[in-house]
């Protein structure tokens, strides 16, 4: 018997479990484990159930939107490993690590190419055997050069891109072919040290904890929904440099961490923040 994912988001009103559950059951699909969210500020109701049962022939989407509130995003999506590209610089160490625990079946979800903007990392990638793409920024804008992304993404289906330490300020423009799709791992502790170079930034300002940040990519720079974030204690013995080596570990969690939710289809997006199950 095949599991699905159900997801619902809408304003909330009275009788929406009661609704659902009856759709499910005269549709003749279980209930295996659902989960529901009411935030009382927005009146927005959220629900996530796993179904299991035949589908194919009920039409569930159309009978759940005849009894929900119009404004319900309702989504059914077949339980199964995801696709990802993963987009990265020089930096190896959240690269390593994703392409690490899919070798080892740790990751729920299928590395279909990786692309960087130096060459630094091919030979990582080429022991596990993964289409690489090296697309050089040297001499084109950053419009140019994204234009060469999309070509080579454009060879690929996969579900989700995630940016692995990518050093590279996307335009709206590219971010909008995949909103909600694309993950960014940041190496601070969001909103703090927004930007380039937060290990200096917070060496400087003298923190006792350092941390990473994993988030939706939207066109506010580094302002995401947030997925997932972790810290670690620093002391003033540590360097800028010392806080960036203790961070890589932080980020190389915080990011698999996200990942996990994410491709478990477990969070919603709502506004700039996350409901997440």
């Amino acid at each position: 018997m095949d599991n699905y994912i159900l997801k619902i988001d809408c304003d909330d009103a009275k009788g929406l479990i009661y609704k659902i559950s009856d759709v499910l059951y005269k549709s003749d699909l279980n209930i295996v484990k659902n989960d529901e969210f009411v935030d009382s500020d927005k009146s927005r109701f959220f629900f996530r159930a796993i179904v299991s049962g035949d589908v194919a022939n009920g039409n569930l989407v159309h009978k759940l939107e005849e009894v929900m509130p119009k404004s319900a995003k309702i989504e059914l999506m077949k339980k199964r490993r995801k696709k990802i590209v993963i987009m990265a610089t020089k930096e190896s160490h959240c690269l390593g690590d994703l392409l690490l625990k899919e070798y080892s079946d740790d990751l729920n979800a299928e590395v279909v190419a990786v692309v960087s903007n130096y060459d630094y990392l091919k030979e990582l990638v080429d022991k596990f055997e993964i289409p690489f793409h090296h697309v050089c920024h040297g001499g084109l804008s950053r419009l140019e050069h994204e234009e060469k992304v999309l070509e080579v993404l454009q060879n690929y289906e996969f579900d989700y891109i995630v940016l692995a330490k990518y050093m590279r300020i996307l335009s709206s423009s590219f971010v909008s072919h995949f909103e909600g799709k694309m993950v960014n791992i940041h190496h601070s502790f969001l909103p703090a040290f927004i930007g380039a170079n937060p290990y200096k930034q917070a060496f400087e300002r003298g923190v006792k904890t350092i941390g990473a940040t994993a988030h939706f990519v939207t066109n506010d720079l580094d302002e995401g929904p947030i997925i997932a974030q972790d810290v670690i204690n620093v002391t003033h013995e540590f360097s800028w440099r010392d806080m960036q080596k203790a961070g890589r570990n932080v980020e190389k969690v915080v990011l698999s961490n996200a990942l996990d939710l994410v491709l478990e289809d477990r969070v919603f997006i709502s506004f700039n923040k996350t409901v997440i199950f």
